[in-house]
């Protein structure tokens, strides 16, 4: 049997809340955009790249994000001394680069994974916490982080748009 990412119940943003529970809601729902754009979608479509020389594609807008939840939310804010998952010296665009249309699977698990310990990683600290960013020098709060990251969605969400729409016509999720 063919894998098939799966349906997704997306989180309706809050409208009124107090600051945190907001950012979280938004964050959530651009998580849950994303996710949107590849249900129904087996790997060999998830891999598939938008148009030359490009090599994005749904999975590696997956895998991408995963990269940055890790870096800004675990490695950044949380202090976490790990790898990325993807990426490393030498292959920085692993990411989007080396999609294998046969880890779809275990690229949305590992996802869904990340979001999870990013979650945790950061739901003690304040928002107003600061870190210094390791190649900028700039000095960044966790409120930040959580615009930021709403930001990357929104960006990466329009990116899928387009790829969704190329795979199978399917537009408006």
């Amino acid at each position: 049997m063919t894998w098939i990412a799966p349906e997704i119940d997306r989180t309706r943003q809050l409208v009124v809340g107090d600051e945190r529970a907001m950012l979280d809601s938004f964050l959530e729902h651009q998580r849950g955009t994303l996710l949107l754009k590849c249900r129904g979608l087996n790997g060999i479509q998830l891999a598939i790249r938008s148009a030359e020389p490009s090599s994005m594609s749904l999975l590696g807008l997956i895998r991408h994000m995963t990269e940055v939840e890790r870096g800004w939310f675990r490695k950044l804010a949380g202090g976490e001394r790990l790898p990325y998952a993807y990426c490393e010296e030498g292959n920085l665009d692993g990411d989007f680069d080396d999609v294998m249309a046969l880890a779809a699977e275990h690229d949305l698990d590992r996802y869904r994974e990340e979001i999870a310990l990013c979650a945790k990683a950061v739901a003690e600290l304040p928002l107003d916490l600061t870190f210094t960013h390791p190649r900028s020098g700039n000095e960044l709060s966790l409120r930040w982080i959580y615009l930021h990251m709403i930001e990357e969605y929104a960006r990466h969400n329009g990116h899928a748009d387009l790829l969704r729409e190329r795979i199978d016509g399917v537009t408006g999720l």
